[in-house]
């Protein structure tokens, strides 16, 4: 490589939980700079399924981090050229990307539900997530499936 890793920037934990997850989550949430209004779609969020996880046993943050845990996928597929082919190579995911890729997809998954308000959305999410069900599962699953059926290239992994 020609240039340096650049380094990883110190996320600070959110107010509320005092978790860097929670934080991370937020930024991604966020959109044009408004942190606070994130903070508050997430945290009426997590208010509306503070009963549902008290039934579980749960704390609101354990509930929450089960879901995300739960559309987390291990697996995904690369494009790798070999020859004039182009082939679907099936790679392990870096722990870090797997978080990202998890956060992101509950925020996508949320935005294209139908609901009154953001908060509604992501808290309705959280739930089909945490009972593995919901658009944000189905998309790890079809990960999986399409890293499952190119498993006969996995030789051609960089």
């Amino acid at each position: 490589m020609r240039k340096a890793k650049p380094k990883k920037r110190i996320i600070l934990p959110d107010p509320r939980f005092n978790d860097v997850l929670v934080t991370q989550f937020v930024n991604n949430l966020m959109y044009d700079g408004k942190k606070s209004t994130a903070y508050e779609i997430f945290y009426t969020a997590m208010d509306r399924i503070a009963d549902r996880a008290e039934k579980e046993g749960k704390s609101v943050l354990d509930y929450w981090k089960k879901s995300l845990e739960n559309i987390t996928p291990s697996v995904e597929v690369k494009s790798r050229r070999v020859g004039g082919a182009t082939f679907q190579v099936p790679t392990e995911i870096r722990p870090a990307r797997k978080v990202s890729i998890s956060i992101k997809n509950m925020i996508l998954y949320s935005r294209k539900r139908s609901g009154k308000s953001m908060s509604e959305k992501l808290s309705a999410e959280i739930v089909a997530a945490y009972n593995q069900e919901g658009a944000a599962y189905k998309r790890k699953e079809d990960m999986h499936k399409m890293a499952d059926a190119n498993r006969a290239f996995a030789h051609f992994r960089f």
